[in-house]
Parts: C-alpha cells; sequence; structure tokens
C-alpha cells in the first residue's frame, strides 16, 4: 500500500454450508486469517483440569 491515507480492505474466508451450520472452510483458513493458535491443546488441558473438582472433596470435611 503505497498511500497512506488510503482505506484498507478485508475479506471473509469462503464458507460452507448455510444458516445455522454455516462456518468457514478450514482449507482456506491460512495464519493471515489469524487461525494459527500453537497453544490450543495445552490451553484446553489446563480449562479441562480447573473444571474438575478434587478428588475426595466429600472425605476432607
Amino acid at each position: 500500500m503505497t498511500d497512506p491515507l488510503a482505506r484498507g480492505t478485508s475479506s471473509a474466508p469462503p464458507v460452507l454450508g448455510e444458516g445455522c451450520t454455516q462456518r468457514y472452510d478450514p482449507q482456506a483458513l491460512t495464519p493471515e486469517n489469524g487461525t494459527e493458535f500453537a497453544d490450543a491443546a495445552e490451553l484446553w488441558r489446563q480449562l479441562q483440569q480447573d473444571e474438575q473438582p478434587p478428588a475426595n472433596s466429600d472425605k476432607q470435611k
């Protein structure tokens, strides 16, 4: 972009389905779309551990 005053543009990736089942085409997503999240699996594990109650919590009372 050579003109600093030119307006920026963006476009959504292609979609699959329609209505409530409409979603972005996973094959068309790239890191430029902001789809790269290398630590997603680790975050999911941490969130699942946080939701589980501690073992034997009733016996400690």
